[in-house]
């Protein structure tokens, strides 16, 4: 076994700022390869930072709909070798079997949710619909991003990784994991909701990147209603939001945001949430 990998490093660096050169120093996140494997079968490896790795195998899990529920993963063992870490998982027999039957292979380097998927027709695969009757104030959503940034302790430090966070509407608690890749991130906060037991339906999902099809695929498995993101998506993803019937919110900033689908959900005159 290989020691565990920072999150971050320190770089020796030169800055050039107003017109002089001085010796600094720079914080990066790390990125590294994580495999994961099932039953000792390889099924992806993604680059991603090397933090909330049980999070991230059961989230990945997950939203990849390998499994339907955690305690469909008999052992998890994360392990750091030579080469970055593996996410060992053995699945029940029922829920292998269905993943050897999708014979599916993927290498996802970081901004790239879909690489080696075998067909167009997968890149579209059907979205579950989601039903929810939670309503949240919008002041609340302002108050939950300004609480997820409070929590990006890795991006306070390094300036260079995505957040995705889970504002539980009943406590009001934000829930919140990174890395440098907005996909990883948001497979790290499915599973860290899982291991905690909060459905999508309770609460809203920040994400601190872009929305594209594969965050909101991943967002409806998890049964999320409301998905509120800092950057404009993309028409397909605009698209597939109001087909499965969440309320995608973006361009989020301090003085509020822009609804591209199903309003309903978003309280103007109130303060206080509808569950």
């Amino acid at each position: 076994m290989s020691d565990w990998p920072p999150l971050s490093e320190k770089i020796a660096i030169q800055a050039w700022r107003h017109g002089e050169v001085s010796a600094a120093t720079r914080a990066v996140p790390s990125e590294i390869p994580v495999a994961l494997t099932y039953n000792h079968q390889t099924y992806a490896v993604m680059m991603a930072t090397p933090g909330d790795m049980r999070d991230f195998a059961i989230g990945f899990s997950l939203s990849e709909a390998i499994i339907t529920q955690p305690s469909q993963i008999i052992r998890l063992d994360i392990v750091a070798v030579t080469q970055g870490i593996e996410c060992r998982m053995e699945l029940a027999p029922e829920r292998m079997q269905a993943l050897q039957s999708r014979r599916r292979r993927m290498a996802g380097p970081v901004g790239c949710g879909l690489c080696g998927i075998e067909s167009l027709s997968e890149a579209a695969r059907p979205i579950p619909l989601v039903v929810s009757q939670l309503r949240v104030a919008a002041p609340r959503i302002a108050q939950a991003l300004r609480q997820m940034a409070l929590g990006q302790t890795l991006n306070q430090e390094t300036r260079a990784v995505h957040a995705a966070g889970f504002f539980e509407s009943a406590s009001g608690r934000v829930l919140v994991r990174e890395d440098v890749g907005r996909h990883n991130a948001l497979d790290k906060l499915i599973g860290a909701m899982a291991e905690a037991g909060l459905a999508g339906g309770q609460g809203v999902m920040l994400l601190t990147s872009r929305v594209s099809i594969e965050l909101i695929q991943k967002a409806a498995i998890s049964a999320c209603s409301i998905l509120v993101a800092v950057s404009v998506p993309s028409a397909y993803a605009i698209a597939e939001a109001r087909a499965a019937g969440i309320t995608l919110c973006a361009v989020a900033r301090d003085d509020g945001f822009e609804i591209f689908t199903h309003p309903a959900r978003i309280l103007f005159e109130s303060n206080e949430d509808v569950a």
